[in-house]
């Protein structure tokens, strides 16, 4: 892990009890810069959703946390946002919060003739993807193949994903 890893992970240990304190849990964090401004931007979720409203609650009182535990220096912008309904899952920590929703995955190179799988992620391994689709046996995706992953909208309540 690099000093930027090791330090977002300090800054994360700061405000996970914040976000638990509210029923929150972190889904990820992200530091960099946007123009002049530095922002750091959290994504975070609970069942049943992210409201503005917990998001700013939020802001101001992981604002005050991390102003006392010294950690960012350079001026900034603190954001806290929803992680989206069509977020891309790159991260281990993603990958765990996403078991139990929709995905669909691309993989480089065919894998029992497809490119592209899509179902219920059931589960999350070093090495495999495991998928139920909708009317398809469980389809283990090997994560070396994957070139992306995303979740896939549950719009108008929950409903499993169609073949592709």
């Amino acid at each position: 892990m690099d000093s930027g890893e090791a330090w977002l992970k300090r800054v994360e240990a700061v405000v996970t009890p914040v976000l638990a304190s509210h029923g929150l849990s972190l889904v990820d964090a992200e530091w960099h810069r946007e123009g002049r401004r530095w922002v750091l931007r959290f994504f975070i979720d609970r069942p049943g959703g992210v409201s503005i409203g917990d998001c700013q609650a939020v802001s101001r009182e992981a604002g005050d946390v991390l102003d006392v535990s010294g950690l960012v220096e350079p001026a900034y912008d603190l954001e806290f946002s929803s992680p989206g309904l069509d977020r891309e899952l790159r991260k281990e920590r993603e990958y765990a919060w996403a078991v139990g929703k929709d995905v669909r995955c691309w993989v480089r190179e065919p894998v029992k003739g497809r490119t592209e799988f899509s179902g219920r992620l059931r589960d999350v391994s070093l090495t495999t993807l495991t998928l139920e689709g909708l009317g398809e046996p469980v389809q283990e995706v090997p994560r070396a193949l994957v070139t992306k992953a995303r979740l896939v909208p549950a719009l108008g309540g929950p409903k499993q994903v169609g073949r592709k």
